[in-house]
C-alpha cells in the first residue's frame, strides 16, 4: 500500500495470472485519506495492451474506488516471464463538486502550480499453476504391496489357491508326515486369512 498523502493504493504490484490468447483482469483499491475531493489519472507505458476504466476518475472523501485494469489477449508469453510494461497514478486535490466529466490533464501539470503525487506500480507476470503428478498405487514411500485383495475389496481367490499351493508343495517336498503336512496346511490357511482380513479392513 502507498504511503502518500491523498491516496491509498494497494497493491502497489499489478499481478495477472498469464494465459495466452486470454483477457485477464486485475483491481486496483484507491482510498481517499483526505477530507477533500481527489482527483486521479492512471497512465501506462504500453497503452495498447492494457484497458484501464475508469482511467480517470475522482474519489471522494474518506472514500474508496476501484480501478479495473484489463490485459489483452497475449499470443505469446514473454521470455522468463518477466515484464517491464508500468503503470503511473497521479492524484490531485480538487474543488469540491468536481466530477469525472471536469477532468482535464491541466489538474495533473506540476509546472501550473498543481501539487500532484504519483504512483507508479509494477507489472507482474504470474505463471500458470501446473497441474499435479499422477500418483501410481503403491508407490508412495511407507505403503505396503497389496494383497489378494481386489480394488473391490473381494478376496482375489485365484492368488490366495496359488500361495497355498505353493506352501503345500514345499511341505510335501519336506517329506513330512500326512499328519504334520496337514497341520501346517492348515496354519497356511489361517495366516493367509489373516492377512486378506487385514487387508480388506485397509480398503475400507
Amino acid at each position: 500500500m502507498s504511503r502518500g498523502d491523498l491516496l491509498s493504493i494497494h497493491p502497489l504490484e499489478l499481478k495477472f495470472p498469464f494465459a495466452l490468447r486470454k483477457q485477464i483482469s486485475c483491481s486496483l483499491q484507491l482510498s481517499n485519506k483526505t477530507d477533500n475531493y481527489v482527483a486521479f489519472k492512471v497512465k501506462t507505458t504500453n497503452p495498447k495492451k492494457y484497458c484501464v476504466r475508469p482511467n480517470a476518475g475522482v474519489v471522494l472523501p474518506r472514500s474508496t474506488s476501484d480501478v479495473i485494469v484489463t490485459m489483452q489477449a497475449q499470443k505469446e508469453a514473454p521470455p522468463d516471464m518477466n515484464c517491464r510494461d508500468k503503470f503511473l497514478l497521479q492524484s490531485v486535490k480538487v474543488n469540491d463538486g468536481i466530477t469525472a466529466k471536469d477532468i482535464t490533464s491541466e489538474l495533473f501539470n506540476k509546472e501550473a502550480g498543481h501539487v500532484v503525487e504519483e504512483c507508479k506500480l509494477k507489472v507482474v507476470y504470474l505463471s500458470p499453476p501446473q497441474p499435479p503428478s499422477p500418483v501410481h498405487e503403491g508407490s508412495e514411500e511407507g505403503s505396503s504391496p497389496r494383497g489378494p485383495v481386489s480394488d473391490n475389496g473381494h478376496v482375489n481367490a485365484a492368488e490366495f489357491s496359488t500361495a497355498a499351493k505353493a506352501f503345500n508343495e514345499q511341505l510335501e517336498a519336506q517329506d513330512l508326515s500326512p499328519e504334520v503336512n496337514f497341520l501346517f496346511f492348515i496354519c497356511c490357511v489361517i495366516v493367509c486369512c489373516c492377512i486378506c482380513i487385514v487387508d480388506f479392513n485397509s480398503c475400507l
